[in-house]
């Protein structure tokens, strides 16, 4: 079975990408081809030498996916060193043609987490989307509006994808304009236990193609930025992946998703069940993908995978995952579009 991980909308959603696009994961950087290994566990068997690029072979996709883009892939990240990694803020060149918009970004994320951080200890009106589990609250919109907003003022010819937006009813379409990708609560049921695992996050896009992630974990009051080919830093400090490149060494993330049937339980158990057969160090679940791809780029974890993942989930943590010297693939080894087309991801 394979794993790819596509980045777009819930099924149903006008998620496309104009000019074509392909599933995603995150893997390992290795000079020349990527290395993968068709691992496929049975009943009683386990393995400590499954390499993370094979983490695709171990995993279990839903029946038919990729057909139609029903499911979002889930990612396959490995990671590996980068080379030199220096210290300080993440470097804008002066001629940067889109300075002002990183740092426009790099502002209101911090605006936006202020807000969270005063709604977090509130009540809260809470409504639900495609599932009980699938949460919204006003702040969800008030952060939304505010970012989106404020942009729009800034950079009028620009283009907007955001979540709450999009849940309701407007087209998710990347084009070649500048385009700004938005999850303005990621952990919104974090948000709602006040557990404190809740981010911002604000990717940007040009000629379909991502230019730089910022992601503000606004309890812990941690600044994310990504920008491309200048690297990937937390609060001015550079971030590099793990070394580790087997799934027995490996602290492995992922998230549940808003479904509850059956049929998605029982492929997110067998899926844990797998790669604890591979003899991994642990699965952790910690209720934001955003914040979990953000650990990958800082080393505290090797891997991740999930089904059901938005672009605004991906957007700019995909900037910092590369940044950090890891790569975000399908399960075939390619590298991923932002909106693609089939349905698994996994990230090493």
């Amino acid at each position: 079975h394979s794993l790819a991980q596509r980045r777009g909308g819930e099924a149903g959603e006008s998620c496309t990408r104009r000019a074509g696009g392909d599933s995603s994961a995150v893997r390992k950087r290795r000079p020349g081809r990527l290395k993968r290994a068709a691992v496929r566990l049975q009943p009683g068997e386990g393995s400590s030498q499954v390499p993370l690029s094979g983490a695709a072979g171990v995993l279990q996709g839903p029946e038919g996916e990729g057909k139609g883009g029903e499911e979002r892939a889930a990612g396959v990240a490995a990671m590996k060193p980068s080379g030199e990694q220096g210290a300080g803020v993440a470097p804008v060149a002066e001629d940067d043609p889109w300075k002002e918009c990183v740092e426009v970004a790099v502002q209101l994320a911090r605006q936006a987490g202020q807000v969270i951080r005063k709604a977090f200890d509130e009540e809260k009106q809470v409504s639900t989307k495609t599932s009980a589990a699938d949460l919204v609250t006003e702040t969800d919109h008030f952060v939304e509006n505010l970012i989106v907003s404020a942009l729009k003022e800034k950079f009028p010819s620009h283009r907007f994808i955001a979540e709450e937006a999009t849940a309701a009813g407007s087209k998710c379409i990347l084009s070649a304009s500048p385009t700004w990708i938005i999850d303005p609560v990621d952990g919104t049921c974090n948000f709602v236990h006040r557990f404190p695992t809740v981010a911002v996050s604000i990717g940007f896009a040009v000629n379909q193609e991502l230019e730089f992630g910022v992601i503000y974990h606004c309890t812990e009051e941690r600044l994310y930025t990504g920008r491309r080919g200048q690297g990937a830093y937390c609060n001015g400090k550079r971030l590099q992946v793990s070394k580790v490149t087997d799934i027995s060494k490996a602290l492995i993330l992922t998230e549940i998703g808003p479904k509850r049937d059956p049929e998605t339980l029982k492929l997110f158990l067998s899926n844990m069940e797998r790669l604890l057969r591979a003899q991994a160090h642990g699965i952790r679940v910690i209720g934001s993908s955003t914040l979990a791809l953000c650990h990958l780029a800082s080393g505290a974890a090797d891997a991740y995978y999930q089904f059901g993942l938005h672009c605004w989930d991906l957007a700019a943590a995909t900037v910092i995952i590369r940044e950090a010297g890891g790569v975000v693939i399908d399960t075939s080894g390619k590298q991923n579009t932002l909106l693609g087309g089939s349905s698994i991801g996994v990230m090493f």
